[in-house]
């Protein structure tokens, strides 16, 4: 483990935040030099946030309609009060402004259910099964304002069965998510990742190319 301080995250969710939970364990549990500083969500009612409390980490929701308070002003204040070294954004659905991203610009990670660049944008385990695909899987990339474009780290990769159903294939790329975003998290933690000249650099070497681990072959 890296002697380095630990690594200030904040993390965004919309919904159940099932890669924010892999995150916290992941940190709580002392695997990755991870310290979560909150998590915010931008629904009042997204499930994520009691698996938070129960985690011990400080959440907080966007009221919505309730205040007339814009997310991103909210979501600005309370990263500014927080002041963490790192976003992850784990199933957040909203697309953020350019002037937000820019300010966070290599500080700020994104997990995204597919083979980037292919299939960017929704549904992608629907559109995977029905352009016949063989294999499927998730990228973790850094934020940039092109959505889902930013350079990416690294990459699952499952193979696509002939009787997969669009639900049984999310289930097998979202266990193998749980495994490489906390991974990635935990190389900017111990300063192994970087984002220079826009483009990742893990180990002092530039990633021209995103790293792949193979889940072919077993079952996650």
């Amino acid at each position: 483990m890296s002697a380095r301080a630990p690594l200030k995250l904040a993390i965004l969710i919309s919904g159940r935040g099932s890669n924010m939970t892999a995150i916290l364990r992941a940190a709580l549990a002392g695997e990755i030099a991870v310290e979560p500083a909150m998590v915010i969500a931008d629904r009042s009612g997204a499930a994520g946030l009691a698996s938070a409390a129960e985690l011990g980490v400080p959440a907080v929701a966007w009221p919505g309609r309730a205040r007339s308070e814009p997310f991103e002003a909210m979501l600005a204040s309370t990263l500014e009060a927080v002041q963490p070294d790192a976003i992850a954004l784990a199933g957040f659905m909203r697309i953020l402004s350019p002037p937000l991203v820019a300010r966070y610009l290599g500080r700020m990670l994104n997990i995204h259910p597919s083979l980037l660049p292919a299939y960017r944008g929704l549904h992608t385990h629907r559109r995977v099964l029905a352009a016949g695909d063989t294999e499927h899987g998730a990228s973790v990339h850094f934020v940039t304002p092109e959505l889902d474009a930013g350079p990416v780290v690294l990459q699952s990769k499952v193979a696509v069965l002939t009787d997969d159903t669009e639900a049984a294939l999310a289930a097998r790329v979202l266990a193998t998510e749980h495994l490489i975003y906390p991974r990635v998290l935990g190389w900017l933690a111990d300063g192994r990742l970087s984002f220079r000249s826009g483009a990742p650099w893990l180990d002092g070497q530039r990633l021209d190319a995103p790293l792949v681990e193979d889940f072919r072959a077993s079952v996650v």
